[in-house]
């Protein structure tokens, strides 16, 4: 197979390709951004390249005037490569990629495994994207079938598909590309709702090299995984804040900004760029050609779909609240301007409401709380704080608006579950020392969402904060003044890992009250609302992106959780993305996540007349009604 040298400039970046290659392909290979809105399918026009040297063979269009053609200007996706190039990619060509992101972080090896054991347990084996290496009978006069039917043909012997469909621009390719390659080429084939479609035809056998991105987009979070779609192998995790944030600490705020002057645009590019950090943070690191990733399924609350896709959120905060889709169809991840191979595809987890979004289906999904014969519910600890309620005969649902705080924002020395947060914390009565571990036992940086569970219930327990969340002792060395009030100095400066003092205050206590009180009423009405008691529920999954633990004992005690025998509980990590995972690698995940999502009743609490009077009552430690907690007062249940 002939190769040949694709030289881009002012890159001046290199690779070589097999011959029919596209100039498109040739530059995500070498780590160049063109523009390509349609996914190679040569109707968007943006994606011109200017050829300084070299043999090309292009197809026809009427993009590309005469007077440009004069000047060897192509476009890329429609261009393929006869010999050694080189190319200049002009500036409203290039698609730029922000490198020096902060705060993007590799999830620890145990939450990875984990959320591994929720994704692979039940589910066939059948990725949103697959390969299949072919070596077709080449032509003669008793077999003529035309290069697309033969195509057709041999899938259809190798694995038995009804219907399949694809783009002009693989026909346009096929006849030569059938021919340089001896009739052995490998076919990319994706699910496209009831359809599968040949999204590429490559020479030869790729067919080992075949690689998925699985997203949670979060309102405070985005964390995104690796993922082989041949072994299922999870290759590598990372975890960022999401950049929206400036616009916004809630969905509310980001779908009025939405309505300003480019303000749609400047969200979406903000969502985009991070996923393409992380997608081109983890191709470089496991050493991943982005032709070679063929698929993505996102997952999250209804609004961050929306925005992620460019779709008009407005309509969600007005009454009767109806978002413009909960069920997408599978997409080019290029419109999105998600950058892997041009004509990768691009899930969304269905959605239920406005409020309860496809990360609620993805939880019920992993968590196997549909299947479940006794009564159990999902309590998804987050920004926008999903509930689940049911068991295999029925599914309700309620959205929560807690916050960041237990995501590490929002609070004076937050961090995100990584190296260096500290996560679990015991504070001696006598003396108030205290014994601490972190993530990755470094030195201390910040404290994440389990370590502020502990913290604040260990200030409770040894009398330093009263229920209300005051600091009541006024003079000892971990006790100052600060801006805002009081506040415990967790670790000194001399001892942390970032030089500076590692505090909280009155103000990190009084969000993170409010936060387990806006979970914990959401939870209890949900479940009266359903005409039960807190004591009929028989398995709580605790879902959220703390660190490798939480401690149910610390949670009860703050009031965040039903005060019941710990062995109901289950602490499942980050459930969102286990479900996307799992419609990543698996059609039977994808059908039933579509099931469930229309199974889902929403209930909106709002309405509830009850709910302001449970969240009032909840805005103490661990609740106003002490009965309800009866062993956060010494006497385990």
């Amino acid at each position: 197979m002939h190769k040949f040298k694709v030289t881009f400039y002012p890159d001046n970046k290199a690779v070589e390709v097999a011959k029919d290659a596209t100039i498109l392909s040739a530059a995500i290979s070498c780590g160049v951004y063109i523009k390509s809105d349609c996914g190679g399918d040569g109707v968007c026009g943006r994606c011109k390249v200017i050829l300084k040297k070299g043999k090309v063979l292009t197809q026809s269009t009427g993009i590309i005037d005469a007077q440009e053609r004069k000047h060897n200007i192509y476009l890329a996706c429609l261009t393929t490569v006869h010999s050694d190039l080189e190319v200049e990619v002009p500036v409203e060509s290039r698609m730029e990629m922000h490198s020096g992101f902060q705060g993007i972080y590799s999830a620890s090896e145990e939450v990875e495994s984990r959320e591994a054991v929720l994704s692979d347990k039940i589910f066939k084996h059948s990725p949103l994207a697959t390969k299949l290496y072919l070596e077709l009978p080449r032509p003669d006069l008793n077999d003529s079938l035309s290069d697309l039917d033969r195509l057709f043909r041999g899938i259809r012997k190798a694995q038995g598909l009804p219907v399949m469909q694809t783009g002009l621009s693989n026909i346009r390719q096929l006849g030569e590309l059938l021919r340089d390659s001896d009739w052995k080429i490998t076919v990319t084939l994706g699910k496209r709702n009831d359809t599968v479609e040949i999204v590429l035809v490559e020479p030869g056998d790729t067919s080992n090299k075949n690689f998925g991105f699985c997203f949670d987009i979060g309102t405070t979070t985005i964390s995104g995984q690796l993922v082989d779609l041949n072994t299922k192998k999870i290759s590598g995790t990372r975890v960022t804040y999401n950049k929206q944030a400036s616009f916004g600490s809630d969905v509310i705020t980001r779908i009025i900004y939405a309505r300003q002057e480019e303000g749609m645009e400047k969200l979406h590019a903000a969502v985009t760029q991070t996923m393409n950090q992380i997608i081109k943070e983890l191709t470089l690191e496991h050493s991943v050609d982005l032709n070679d990733v063929t698929c993505i399924v996102c997952t999250g609350n209804t609004t961050m779909i929306h925005l992620l896709l460019r779709v008009d959120p407005t309509y969600i905060r007005r009454e009767p609240y109806v978002p413009t889709a909960n069920f997408l169809p599978v997409l080019r991840a290029s419109e999105a301007g998600i950058i892997i191979n041009p004509r990768g595809l691009l899930s969304c987890v269905p959605g239920v409401s406005s409020y309860v979004g496809g990360d609620a289906t993805s939880g019920v999904l992993s968590s196997g709380l549909y299947k479940e014969r006794d009564l159990s519910i999902l309590i998804d600890i987050g920004t926008n704080g999903e509930i689940a309620l049911g068991n295999k005969d029925f599914l309700v649902a309620c959205a929560a608006s807690a916050g960041p705080a237990f995501e590490g924002s929002g609070v004076k020395c937050g961090m995100r579950a990584s190296s260096g947060a500290i996560q679990k914390v015991k504070i001696n009565p006598e003396d108030f020392s205290l014994e601490l571990s972190t993530i990755a036992d470094t030195r201390p940086t910040g404290i994440c969402g389990s370590g502020y569970i502990d913290l604040i219930a260990s200030l409770f327990t040894v009398g330093v904060m009263d229920r209300s969340g005051k600091i009541r002792i006024a003079e000892h060395k971990r006790i100052r003044e600060g801006e805002s009030g009081k506040e415990f100095v967790v670790v000194f400066k001399e001892d942390s890992g970032s030089g500076e003092d590692i505090v909280i205050t009155e103000a990190d206590i009084e969000n993170i009250k409010r936060a387990k009180a806006a979970i914990y009423s959401a939870s209890a009405v949900l479940i009266k609302h359903m005409d039960f008691k807190i004591k009929d529920v028989k398995k709580i999954f605790i879902a959220g992106g703390f660190g490798t633990s939480l401690d149910i004992d610390s949670a009860i005690k703050i009031g965040l959780l039903p005060d019941l025998e710990r062995k109901r509980f289950f602490f499942i990590g980050n459930s969102a993305l286990a479900g996307a995972r799992q419609m990543l690698l698996s059609a039977e995940a994808a059908r039933i996540s579509e099931e469930l999502a229309r199974k889902i009743t929403y209930f909106e609490l709002s309405v509830d007349a009850g709910y302001m009077d449970e969240y009032m009552a909840a805005l103490f430690f661990p609740h106003t009604d002490l009965d309800r907690f009866s062993s956060a007062e010494g006497r385990r249940s």
